[in-house]
């Protein structure tokens, strides 16, 4: 077991990071499509992902340390076996188990050939079950059966092509007995799949969720954050493209900024109709209480209130950066100066992530700051 630990282990460290990428645009997704974040949900899609590298890993390493591998390999090496059931002839031939002699048979379990094909079987039993969850009806099994058979195919192609050219020579044997046996566990894992989906909400209550939620028209405060965040990085990036034609210096990157946040939060909703562009892809819209699109000056001070604490951050982080000479009188005064503007920003960072925490908790019900000011609030289109 100790030669499938190392595979493993990679694949957690690769599916963290993959994960803490992909978390962002997922939420975004999840909300988009069902207005509200399901634990569920989020939870069949990334143990998939994590099931879908662990496999690919397990497949792969521990990859060889060399690129020639050819030269690792006698002479006449073979890279493929295409007769079937070549497992179960070299089960037969150990000559540990007598098929007339009962009393032998659990002497198997000490053969490498039963545990690899073993492990064939149980390598595509979970994407039986996850291709269950989302096909549903036990019709289509043979759609599962032949999509078990295309990721074996997958895996073996890229393992006798040597990761595709990655490798000078194959190091992994393409088996014909592989694609049968991972094919086989793909199909075990389709009609054994009730047993663990069982534990499991069905799909069907997921969409009966949406639908409630639907009939609501307040947008859940994370799609809100998560608009406002689209519409930032969209600024950001703006700035970061036009560095080569405009002077990146400070006052040239707090002037863009602040003119992306007036479009952006301003001129654009008004004339979109309360809508941006990270509000329409979340499928939101800023309103008045009567849900009518936004007068100019209720997007003015919404703007405004969105944009004076990154201005506050960037003057004190400039504020904080500037250091006095070392040996100066005043160095000392200098010192706790920083002290006070970094726990001065710090304070106000803290004072706005209880209160973004305290209107989630609310799920809804409480309106953000800059909301609230400008008496407006987000709804769903």
């Amino acid at each position: 077991m100790s030669f499938y630990a190392q595979p493993l282990l990679v694949a957690v460290l690769f599916f963290l990071l993959l994960g803490m990428l992909l978390f962002v645009p997922w939420l975004i997704y999840s909300y988009r499509k069902y207005g509200f974040f399901s634990f569920w949900a989020t939870l069949v899609v990334f143990s998939f992902i994590y099931y879908m590298i662990s496999a690919l890993f397990l497949v792969l390493l521990p990859l060889p340390s060399s690129y020639d591998t050819c030269a690792q390999q006698a002479p006449g090496t073979v890279y493929y076996s295409l007769m079937p059931f070549t497992f179960i002839t070299d089960m037969l031939q150990d000559g540990t188990v007598q098929w007339t002699q009962p009393g032998t048979y659990p002497q198997i379990l000490k053969q490498k050939a039963f545990w690899q094909a073993a492990f064939n079987v149980l390598l595509l039993v979970p994407f039986g079950v996850y291709l269950r969850y989302f096909f549903r009806e036990k019709r289509h099994w043979r759609r599962a059966l032949g999509l078990g058979f295309l990721l074996s195919l997958f895996y073996e192609v890229t393992q006798l092509t040597g990761i595709y050219g990655l490798y000078k020579c194959p190091y992994r044997l393409f088996d014909v007995d592989d694609l049968m046996l991972n094919s086989m566990g793909a199909l075990i894992g389709y009609f054994g799949a009730p047993i663990v989906l069982a534990l499991f909400p069905s799909r069907e209550s997921l969409q009966a969720k949406k639908e409630s939620f639907e009939e609501k028209r307040h947008a859940a405060p994370v799609a809100q954050l998560l608009a406002l965040l689209v519409d930032y990085v969209i600024i950001r990036l703006s700035h970061s493209l036009t560095t080569g034609i405009v002077t990146a210096n400070a006052f040239a990157e707090a002037a863009h900024v602040t003119i992306g946040f007036l479009i952006m939060f301003g001129v654009v909703p008004y004339f979109l109709k309360g809508k941006t562009v990270g509000t329409s892809l979340l499928r939101l819209r800023v309103a008045d209480r009567e849900g009518q699109p936004p007068a100019m000056r209720a997007l003015l001070k919404r703007t405004l209130a969105l944009y004076v604490p990154w201005l506050l951050s960037g003057i004190l982080g400039a504020l904080t950066d500037m250091t006095l000479p070392y040996g100066s009188p005043f160095y000392g005064y200098g010192v706790w100066l920083q002290i006070a503007l970094f726990l001065l920003s710090a304070a106000m960072w803290a004072v706005l992530f209880v209160h973004a925490l305290i209107v989630i908790l609310h799920r809804g019900q409480r309106s953000f700051y800059f909301d609230y000011c400008a008496d407006l609030r987000c709804v769903k289109r």
